[in-house]
Parts: structure tokens; C-alpha cells; sequence
């Protein structure tokens, strides 16, 4: 008799790799402020059994106490999102991105969607409005990263690769800046991964939070969730869409490529 099918999962650079036996529950995608500043967008994750969960390789897992409630999990190294848990709860929240090949998900549920990020509606396009002026307010969600940067954010876009999958939880939402026009108030816990396609991540170390993007051209991209209130920007369309998870369908109707 065969056992129970095994999914199995990682961070980016592979300090952390896990197993999770049986079926992956349906992932709930949460809009909250702190998911969407931990992660660089929205984070979505499916509620596993502790049982099920195996850590498979954990020397760079590191955790971070959000609230008096809950603690999230995340690779030092490269950034990754990856866990999140409840004190006292029997599940632990995988994230989707996470895994290394199809989940059988679905999405089941978004919660906290009144706190979704003024670029974008869930499942909807983002309303036309007029971009705001003034510097937008960057940090990490322990603030031992902040920055400022010339706003309004304007042309947000989405990314499904498995790198960004990999990286946010469940995909990226970042836009084009100016790198030399970036200033910051506190940058004693950045720390940058350098992605084997050249480029390069930046992140909170102490609490994981996903930050920018620096390209192997120099091009820059600040993570959108990574802006404090309003951002001025909206999303636009979706790239890599022939890599995004299986748990989830592009509901939106914006613009959708297959790569870049």
C-alpha cells in the first residue's frame, strides 16, 4: 500500500526545504498590513497540520515574533516568506510559494481585504485615480530598515516567476525607482541576496521582510508592499504568468505575458 502524497517546498536559495504529507489544504490570501509589508504584497498560505510538516533542512530558518500572537518564519539567507504560526494553534500556514511543484490547491478564502494596498482591488482591476504627490515612506516590518523615496509610485507590476514566488510566498508586486534617489533612515539589518540569475534581493534579516530588487543591468524595483499608506501607484499588468502556482487564477483582467 502506497502512503500519503508528499509535497515538498523551499526557500529560494535552499536553507530551508520541508515536506508536507497528505493534501495541501485550500491557501487563504491575506490583504493585511503587516502580510503585505512581510512580504512585499499579499502573502498567501494554506493551514497545515503541525503533524504534516516536516523540516527537511533548517539552518537558515529564522523566526520573527509579528504580535503577541503569532511568529513568522522565514530563510536569513535569502529572504524567503515562509511560515506563518499561531501560538496555541494546530496549524501552521505554508506558504503557497513555497512549494516546489503543483499544491492540488485552491485558493479558499482572502481575508483582511478592507487593508488591501491602494495599487491594486482583490480580484478586481485597481479604480483609476489621480497619483499623490510627496516622498513615500519605506521600512521593513521591524524597522530596522526605512527608507524615503520620490513618490508617487505609479506602474505597478506583477510577477509569477519562481523566483518572485519563491521569495514573497505567492508573487511579487513592485515598481520601477530610482536607486540613487533612495535614502535610508535605518539600514542596520539589510541584508542582499544575490540571485543566480545576477540580480540582486534585498531584506530585513531580523524579520524577513521582502524590500527591492536590483537587476543585473542595475535596473531597480521597490517591493510595493514594502511602502507605508498610500503608494500613488496601480497595478498594470502580469508577468511570468507561464510560471505562476496552481492554486490560483489571475482573476483581475489586467494585461497578462508569459514571460518579460
Amino acid at each position: 500500500m502506497s502512503g500519503p502524497e508528499i509535497h515538498r517546498g523551499s526557500c529560494r536559495c535552499g536553507h530551508v526545504t520541508f515536506e508536507v504529507s497528505g493534501q495541501v489544504p485550500p491557501v487563504t490570501i491575506c490583504h493585511c498590513s503587516q502580510c503585505r509589508n512581510w512580504s512585499g504584497h499579499i502573502f498567501a498560505a494554506a493551514p497545515v497540520p503541525r503533524a504534516a510538516l516536516r523540516l527537511t533542512r533548517e539552518d537558515g530558518l529564522a523566526w520573527f515574533q509579528s504580535s503577541d500572537h503569532a511568529r513568522r518564519g522565514f530563510c536569513r539567507d535569502c529572504g524567503a516568506s515562509l511560515f506563518w504560526s499561531g501560538a496555541g494553534e494546530a496549524h501552521i500556514a505554508v506558504a503557497g510559494g513555497a512549494f516546489d511543484g503543483p499544491t492540488g490547491s485552491r485558493v479558499g478564502r482572502h481575508i483582511f481585504t478592507e487593508y488591501a494596498g491602494d495599487y491594486y482591488t482583490p480580484a478586481a482591476p485597481p479604480p483609476l485615480r489621480a497619483p499623490r504627490g510627496g516622498p513615500l515612506e519605506g521600512r521593513c516590518l521591524c524597522g530596522g530598515v526605512a527608507f524615503t523615496l520620490p513618490g508617487p509610485a505609479r506602474s505597478v507590476t506583477a510577477c509569477h516567476c519562481v523566483q518572485c514566488r519563491k521569495l514573497s510566498g505567492h508573487f511579487s508586486a513592485s515598481f520601477d525607482a530610482d536607486e540613487a534617489a533612495l535614502t535610508y533612515r535605518a539600514r542596520a539589518t539589510l541584508a542582499e541576496f544575490a540571485t543566480p540569475d545576477g540580480g540582486t534581493r534585498g531584506h530585513c534579516r531580523d524579520c524577513g521582510s521582502s524590500l527591492w530588487f536590483r537587476a543585473r543591468d542595475g535596473s531597480f524595483a521597490v517591493e510595493a508592499g514594502a511602502i507605508r499608506g498610500a503608494t500613488g501607484g496601480q497595478m498594470e499588468s502580469h508577468i511570468f504568468v507561464s510560471e505562476k502556482g496552481d492554486y490560483y487564477e489571475i482573476a483581475d483582467g489586467l494585461p497578462q505575458h508569459a514571460a518579460w
